[in-house]
């Protein structure tokens, strides 16, 4: 991976763009950091997708709403639809 760090750089030196997202003063300096992006690093995990085949995970929303739903109801009767 390539990185430049580029110090003491006076703020009117950036691009408009940068500047308008630094909230500090115009003479102030700053350090420059520039790295190159790496959009693979989260799925590069070996845990990244380890659920995937899951069949009881096909629909995650109706997964979690099950994980979540409560033991008992309010009337004391067992909840089945949460097991």
């Amino acid at each position: 991976m390539n990185t430049v760090v580029i110090e003491h750089v006076a703020l009117n030196e950036l691009p408009a763009a940068w500047r308008a997202r630094l909230l500090i003063a115009p003479d102030k300096r700053v350090t420059v950091r520039i790295e190159e992006e790496t959009p693979s690093a989260l799925t590069d995990n070996p845990m990244f997708g380890m659920w995937r085949d899951r069949e009881e995970m096909a629909d995650v929303n109706a997964y979690v709403r099950k994980l979540r739903a409560p033991r008992y109801r309010p009337d004391g009767s067992r909840n089945d639809e949460g097991q």
